[in-house]
């Protein structure tokens, strides 16, 4: 193989196999990949500017039984700390979120054993009742794949109710690798690789806007990150015409911060700035059929999200009004919507606030400043 003909097979938005990604990847100067990611980005998102969000991650539980050993967040059933949020909790969360400037909720869990369909048909419809205009990106496969074997349902069925009653997209949650030798290692009570993967075309056939995610840095190998990114553009490449499938990817770094994984199994991560750099353009190079490459900021820091945006990202991801899970196992980031815009003009683009789906927002003018810590 050569570097020349794999940077114009990219450059052709041809699909590069594994072995090929994995020869660029070990072999590509930064600088080289770099370039080639962001040509891809220039052709791919022509207007140049880096996208972002304000919305706010509202857990609806944090009860669950998958036993992830990265998450610290997960409470037992009948731990005196486990809860389900209520609708004055979520009432008084929405009102601070518009006021803050979000049009969104990106509403996950854990896998409760007594919260069935009813449980977030209900929830979903009675906050778009009372918030008609607010967004919910809500739960993910493997929630859904939970919630279909309580149910004893199909997918199809589950996401249809979903939808109906007011989801308006599904977030990548869950993915970590999409290869079940690691899945058993690090997440063994969620659904597997080919569920996660059926479940989002399900979604796609359902018009339904989803987004990727991989977590890396833990027990993969590089081969792994290079199967689980051909899995997800082989599912976007069924996705029916008219559908926007999976609408953006988002590459972050396991964080390791008195994890299960690093207490027992001594696992830490090692992923340094270039790396996760490395793996931004990867990623742009091989998902030619996803548009928008998203920056994890809250796991790698200001500085090399930064550099990311010369390398094949475009979009610097939500604020964040409140994260909890993440951010429980060490991530230590935050942005303000000024911050967040100081941040992508000091790496020589143009902010521009956005949707989920997408669509550029004006900041409101009455936005207030975040003023609690979480």
């Amino acid at each position: 193989m050569q570097l020349a003909d794999l940077y114009q097979k990219a450059l052709r938005f041809e699909f590069l196999s594994i072995e090929e990604g994995m020869f660029l990847f070990e072999n590509a100067p930064l600088t080289e990949l770099m370039n080639v990611a962001d040509e891809l980005r220039k052709i791919q998102v022509p207007h140049g500017k880096v996208t972002w969000q304000i919305d706010r991650n509202v857990n609806t539980t944090n009860v669950c039984i998958a036993n992830c050993k990265f998450c610290n967040f997960y409470r037992i059933p009948g731990h005196a700390e486990a809860y389900i949020t209520d609708m004055p909790t979520y009432r008084k969360k929405i009102t601070e979120t518009l006021k803050w400037g979000g049009d969104q909720l990106l509403l996950q869990g854990g896998h409760h054993p007594d919260l069935g369909l009813q449980f977030y048909v209900d929830t979903f419809k009675a906050i778009k009742q009372e918030f008609p205009t607010i967004k919910i990106h809500a739960l993910g496969p493997p929630e859904v794949a939970h919630i279909t074997k309580l149910e004893k349902s199909t997918h199809h069925e589950v996401l249809k109710a979903l939808k109906e009653a007011g989801m308006d997209s599904l977030p990548g949650a869950g993915a970590e690798i999409l290869v079940d030798k690691v899945r058993r290692l690090i997440s063994k009570g969620k659904c597997g690789a080919d569920e996660w993967l059926e479940i989002m075309h399900q979604a796609h056939n359902l018009d339904i806007t989803t987004s990727a995610t991989m977590m890396f840095g833990h027990v993969e190998t590089l081969e792994e990150r290079f199967i689980h990114l051909v899995k997800i553009r082989e599912i976007q490449a069924k996705k029916p015409e008219n559908a926007k499938g999976f609408l953006a990817f988002i590459p972050w770094t396991f964080q390791d911060v008195d994890t299960l994984l690093t207490r027992i199994r001594g696992v830490q991560n090692l992923t340094t700035p270039d790396e996760y750099i490395r793996m931004i353009a990867i990623s742009r190079i091989m998902l030619p059929n996803i548009k928008n490459i998203q920056a994890s900021w809250l796991t790698v820091g200001k500085q090399t999200a930064q550099i990311t945006l010369h390398g094949g990202a475009n979009d610097f991801g939500s604020i964040m009004l409140e994260e909890n899970v993440v951010s429980a196992a060490g991530a230590p980031h935050r942005f303000t919507y000024k911050s967040i815009q100081e941040a992508i003009k000091e790496a020589g683009f143009e902010p521009q606030l956005r949707t989920q789906q997408y669509e550029w927002r004006e900041i409101p003018s009455m936005i207030e400043e975040q003023v609690i810590d979480y």
